[in-house]
């Protein structure tokens, strides 16, 4: 009896800490497991997708679930799968990079991560009750007449999830303009660090494209207004303009971070430092830059007409410049290198060639002339599937290979890396490739069957063995987490040997304050300056001195919890005034967290001298 006790407040202690904590490492962790669940249910509503156009003329499932599960998969995938684990990525190790304690601000961190978290879980309730179903992008005006409450949930899920993306986005340009550890100057910062900062940069401009859009959808939806309602004088495009003023620099949101991945890994695995470090800053900031001047690509087929049409083609094109400077670095930093191929090296390289065929089909869509052809066709899932998959859910891979010891303490199974990598690889390019020649071949976007005698039998049933082939790819990525967690290797502080910036400089997991002496940074690889003077760590700026960090606190959770609760107020207050109240309960409860959190002093805690030299290092 004893001995359950003592396990049942160990769980308790544990899950209390964890709903606290505003520990950027563990909120990073958090990150990665909540983005992790929404990656797997966006992928097995892929799977169902896919099972339903195997053969044609299919009732595997309805037509309108067919139209809930296209707009679930994209809107899960987006902004509940990729982001959450890239800022999960970027919350654990850019700190680390920089040579901070933590972030700028701990608990908007924490609230960032529970709202984003919370939206989601809102999203995902609709499937009791009827799920959106007006597509991910949600154009209007099919949005505005869609019936029930599913598109209601998409609003109010969307507008929590991105009102906590954007205070990640706060945070860390905070972070990193204020709290770089001594000698840190911004062309020192590693490549990792620098994409976090520009993508947080993104996000604070693009977000409130957003948020606007919601509302003004929210209002017409729940309160009668008419911004996108063409006969009440409204206008429905502009759905469209608010939605990719957002929607395009979202996708640069979601490559920026990891093109900073691979600017880690290769040189790290190459031994090599980064070809052409500067020139890969300023294209970075030029994806940002020319990322807000190409939205309307998105419309060629709207009817802006051919000056429009003609400008944002040319934009469109020329971002690819400055993303072939990278690939080029990428490609000189191998060159002449003593190359390690392991499962984060794998994903990296895999992505050179996958992400280019992203960026061709890209500059063809970018041509409005030929758009016209393309348009609405699977031609456009192929392309952004191979730059969303091929890039972004490669780097996550190659990130999450290559940073799992540093944040776990522990190697990924190399064998089971390999499997799961080659089977996803090969999974990826079945089930996408195909998918440019059935576009072209005439095969809509969004259609839930196909008919038979149309040529288009062989290559869906392709697509869909490809996305089995991913399917077992991902499970086996799944047991190699479990199998690690359980039986992995320990890794010490610089698991791979040959890391080159700041966080391979402590233990592997890291400490909660991370370093007991704030490092001095002497030039860009800092930990790579230091061994090659004969240093086995980090020559420290400061002498041993007691060290504040900031206390947990239970109101980020709470404080959701009343947002969440008002947000399905809101989704159903048309159907009775009795919904108000949830409303207001739901108000209450985060305007009482937030008047808390405004009078109690929270001062932190502070980090004895004595108990630092009693751990050591």
């Amino acid at each position: 009896m004893g001995m359950t006790s003592a396990q049942k407040s160990g769980f308790g202690a544990i899950l209390w800490d964890w709903l606290t904590t505003v520990d950027h490492k563990k909120i990073g962790i958090l990150y990665l497991a909540g983005g992790g669940l929404f990656f797997l249910l966006g992928g097995l509503e892929a799977v169902i997708i896919r099972i339903q156009l195997i053969s044609p003329e299919n009732d595997f499932i309805s037509a309108g679930l067919y139209n809930e599960m296209i707009t679930m998969h994209g809107t899960t995938m987006i902004f509940l799968a990729a982001m959450p684990i890239l800022l999960g990525l970027m919350n654990f190790i850019m700190p680390l990079q920089i040579g901070a304690r933590d972030v700028a601000f701990p608990f908007l961190n924490s609230l960032g991560f529970w709202l984003f978290f919370f939206g989601g879980v809102l999203l995902n309730l609709s499937w009791f009750t009827g799920a959106p179903d007006a597509g991910w992008t949600n154009y209007a005006p099919l949005s505005i007449q869609s019936p029930g409450h599913g598109v209601d949930f998409y609003i109010m899920g969307l507008q929590l999830s991105g009102a906590g993306t954007l205070m990640g986005g706060i945070n860390f340009i905070v972070t990193i303009v204020s709290m770089r550890g001594p000698g840190m100057t911004y062309m020192r910062m590693p490549l990792f660090t620098w994409t976090t900062f520009v993508a947080s940069i993104l996000i604070l401009f693009a977000f409130p494209a957003l948020t606007v859009g919601l509302f003004l959808m929210m209002f017409d939806r729940m309160f009668g207004s008419a911004f996108f309602d063409a006969a009440l004088g409204g206008n429905s495009i502009i759905w469209q303009h608010l939605f990719w003023i957002f929607g395009h620099p979202e996708v640069y949101i979601l490559i920026l971070p990891v093109f900073g991945v691979f600017s880690e890994v290769f040189p790290t695995f190459a031994k090599k430092r980064l070809f052409g470090y500067t020139a890969m800053v300023f294209a970075t900031f030029l994806i940002a830059f020319l990322g807000f001047m190409v939205w309307a690509h998105h419309m060629f087929t709207v009817g802006l007409g051919p000056v429009a049409n003609s400008i944002f083609a040319v934009a469109t094109m020329a971002i690819a410049v400055p993303t072939g400077i990278k690939i080029f670095n990428w490609l000189f930093t191998l060159w002449g290198g003593s190359i390690k191929i392991n499962s984060a090296m794998l994903w990296s390289l895999a992505f050179i060639p996958s992400f280019t065929i992203g960026g061709m089909t890209g500059v063809m869509l970018a041509s409005a002339v030929a758009d016209y052809q393309y348009h609405d066709t699977y031609f456009v899932i192929g392309h952004f599937h191979y730059v969303i998959v091929g890039g972004t859910v490669f780097g996550i891979l190659a990130g999450l290979h290559y940073w799992w010891p540093k944040m776990f303490g522990r190697y990924l199974n190399e064998g089971m890396g390999q499997l799961s990598f080659w089977t996803f690889f090969v999974g990826f390019h079945l089930t996408f490739f195909i998918q440019h020649f059935l576009g072209l071949m005439g095969m809509p976007r969004r259609y839930w069957v196909f008919l038979e005698n149309q040529g288009l039998d062989t290559g869906n049933l392709i697509s869909t063995i490809g996305a089995f082939f991913m399917s077992f790819g991902v499970i086996v990525f799944l047991i190699n987490i479990i199998y690690t967690a359980v039986k992995g290797k320990k890794a010490p502080g610089d698991a791979w040997g040959s890391g080159r910036t700041l966080e391979w400089a402590i233990s592997s997991p890291p400490v909660h304050y991370n370093f007991k002496q704030l490092p001095l940074v002497r030039g860009l690889d800092p930990l790579w300056i230091e061994k090659m003077e004969g240093n086995e760590k980090m020559t420290p700026s400061e002498p041993v001195d007691e060290i504040h960090m900031p206390n947990g606190s239970i109101l980020p959770f709470i404080m959701t919890i009343g947002f969440t609760i008002a947000s399905y107020g809101f989704i159903y207050q048309t159907e009775s005034k009795y919904w108000l109240i949830a409303v207001y309960a739901g108000m209450t409860i985060a305007l009482i967290c937030m008047l808390t959190r405004s009078l109690k002093d929270d001062h932190g805690h502070h980090i004895s001298k004595e108990e630092l030299e009693r751990v050591g290092d």
